[in-house]
């Protein structure tokens, strides 16, 4: 059964000398890297400048309405 499933697939053109096994091994090392570099770049937590500048300004926006709600009183 197996000597029949070998033959009829021809499984060889997998083997890691054949340029399709070349191919599936170069799209693994691919995507290996890529999910190395995501949970490197996750636990770094790097923030983008785009990022930066929305936190920036929500925080000038929060500290600006605080203000409105509790004006510092003006001494006499």
């Amino acid at each position: 059964m197996i000597i029949a499933l070998n033959k009829a697939l021809d499984l060889k053109i997998f083997s890691p000398s054949e340029p399709i096994g070349i191919f599936i091994i170069f799209i693994g090392l691919i995507f290996s890297g890529m999910i190395f570099y995501i949970i490197y770049a996750v636990s770094t937590n790097k923030e983008s400048l785009e990022d930066k500048k929305i936190r920036t300004k929500r925080e000038y926006l929060q500290k600006e309405k605080i203000g409105k709600l509790f004006p510092k009183k003006k001494e006499i």
